[in-house]
């Protein structure tokens, strides 16, 4: 049975683990909820640990000279220096981690979509921002998964943050093992998943295994890591995978009926025409993999790249109806 390493997440802790929103108020998230399993968190609440208490006067992002300060409007009370200061010790402290997935919309911690206000007296905004702790961590760890728990209403967002975060802790445990038989073995074995999102950076990836300059083990597991993280930024997209489809069928060619490959390329055209998700091509090929015992397939994380606690996650949930995938490519899908 296929073993995952934990990911370990920083989380807000006002979602799934405390009553510690401005109102005394807990985010419930079922995709939080069946992450617990699986996942090493690290809860924080940024506003509550730089004093502000629970019930408290609620904070917003206010431009003023030209600069974007954090306060709390109703007080008056300002704690930009207070927040960017926890922000940076907190981060300095934290150790490694793999992703973040922070409070959406918040001023502290929102990802993206925060309103920026012309005064302390609200009225409209002037556009959008991260929030202050959230802009310390995109600055901090530009190329690790960072989300909001709204966007992981969207099927396809959530897929890719949680693959992202999978991906890495697997990494990050082959790295910790300072082998370059356990990188080669990390590689081998996540090679059409790596493949799904960009052939072009496989092959980059595959040479620094390779090693020809033969350099220390951990020089080339620094380079590995970052190009890694940069293969896994932008989420796959259809082509892609059905060419892994198509790749991962020519193993089978030979032993499967006119029908069972009829039957296989009839669903590979309805996820190309975004009619069903990955899913029924994924079990049709695991089925196979189980029936004809190619252990090279069986071993590949592209057909389960996470906990089956979290591939049976709910369906695209949205507040406000927004395509959060429209929004993050313009368009396109995965």
């Amino acid at each position: 049975m296929q073993t995952f390493t934990r990911p370990r997440v920083v989380v807000s802790r006002c979602i799934e683990f405390d009553h510690c929103r401005w109102n005394g108020d807990m985010i419930r998230n079922e995709v939080v909820q069946r992450m617990k399993e699986h996942v090493e968190f690290v809860p924080v609440c940024a506003e509550s640990e730089i004093g502000l208490g629970v019930p408290r006067e609620p904070v917003r992002l206010v431009e003023e000279n030209d600069e974007i300060r954090l306060v709390q409007h109703e007080t008056d009370r300002d704690v930009t220096k207070m927040m960017t200061t926890f922000a940076a010790s907190f981060l300095d402290e934290l150790g490694e981690v793999d992703g973040f997935l922070l409070k959406s919309r918040s001023p502290s911690c929102g990802t993206r979509g925060v309103k920026i206000y012309r005064s302390m007296e609200g009225g409209a905004s002037r556009g959008t921002t991260a929030g202050l702790f959230a802009q310390a961590v995109l600055s901090r760890y530009p190329d690790l998964p960072v989300e909001d728990e709204g966007r992981l209403r969207n099927r396809r967002i959530r897929e890719h943050f949680l693959v992202r975060l999978f991906t890495l802790a697997r990494f990050r445990a082959a790295r910790d093992r300072r082998e370059m038989h356990a990188l080669a073995e990390f590689h081998a074995r996540n090679k059409l998943l790596l493949m799904a999102y960009s052939q072009k950076e496989l092959q980059t990836l595959g040479r620094v295994v390779a090693n020809p300059e033969k350099r220390p083990v951990e020089e080339v597991m620094e380079t590995y890591e970052a190009l890694l993280r940069a293969a896994l930024e932008r989420p796959p997209r259809a082509a892609s995978r059905i060419n892994v489809l198509f790749h991962s069928l020519g193993y089978f060619k030979d032993r499967l009926s006119p029908e069972e490959k009829a039957f296989f390329l009839e669903t590979v055209e309805q996820y190309r025409r975004d009619e069903v998700a990955l899913c029924p091509n994924l079990t049709i090929l695991r089925s196979w993999i189980v029936r004809f015992g190619i252990d090279y397939l069986a071993d590949q994380t592209f057909f389960s790249p996470l906990p089956p606690g979290l591939m049976e996650v709910p369906p695209d949930l949205s507040q406000d109806q927004r395509d959060y995938w429209k929004d993050e490519r313009g368009g396109r899908r995965s």
